[in-house]
């Protein structure tokens, strides 16, 4: 490919503007070739974790025990799909990238939103765990309903049961934690909190 000193010019600037955007703190997300920019960034409501530390530690406490003795890529399913469900984009962007970087497929995270029409992208134990979380997340719509409840207790004994009711309670309240103070997703990276956060 022939470079003119234009295109020189512009590849230098555009280099300049990655540089300056990766060192700087964001305020806007980055725009992709040909397009509009992006809306800007909204700003937290409140740094909630720091005003109240107790109580952020008593919920990561709450989280590493909710976890125990539950497959992790179970688990990731239940948080991304609670997290739909409350609109929580700061959730979503955490869990979405450490479950993709956990070796979950693309694919499988994509059709959780429509799970009942790609029932075959799941085993029977992870849809009985996704259909479990959306009863409990939407606790008015039928409060989990006794087929639901059922379903999950054929497919988890009493204790995987009640680990899983933990972890699903867990990630509806950083939901409802995330989306009180409006936190900001796009910048969690995989494994930033591994052993101490949601």
């Amino acid at each position: 490919m022939r470079h003119t000193a234009r295109t020189v010019i512009t590849m230098t600037t555009q280099t300049q503007t990655q540089t300056q955007t990766q060192t700087q703190a964001p305020t806007q997300a980055p725009t992709r070739p040909g397009t509009a920019e992006y809306a800007t960034e909204h700003t937290p409501r409140l740094a909630w974790s720091e005003h109240a530390p107790e109580v952020f530690k008593a919920m990561v406490r709450l989280d590493a025990a909710a976890r125990r003795g539950l497959d992790p890529v179970l688990l990731e399913l239940v948080k991304i799909r609670a997290s739909q469900l409350n609109h929580c984009a700061y959730c979503l962007d955490m869990h979405t990238k450490d479950a993709l970087a956990a070796g979950e497929s693309v694919e499988r995270i994509v059709q959780l939103s429509a799970w009942e029409e790609s029932r075959h992208f799941y085993t029977e134990k992870e849809l009985a765990a996704v259909e479990l979380t959306e009863a409990v997340t939407v606790l008015t719509d039928g409060f989990v309903p006794d087929e639901v409840y059922e379903r999950a207790a054929k497919q988890f004994d009493e204790r995987e049961l009640a680990q899983l009711i933990a972890a699903i309670n867990v990630i509806n309240a950083w939901n409802r934690f995330a989306v009180t103070s409006r936190m900001v997703p796009g910048h969690y990276t995989p494994g930033q909190f591994k052993g101490s956060a949601t």
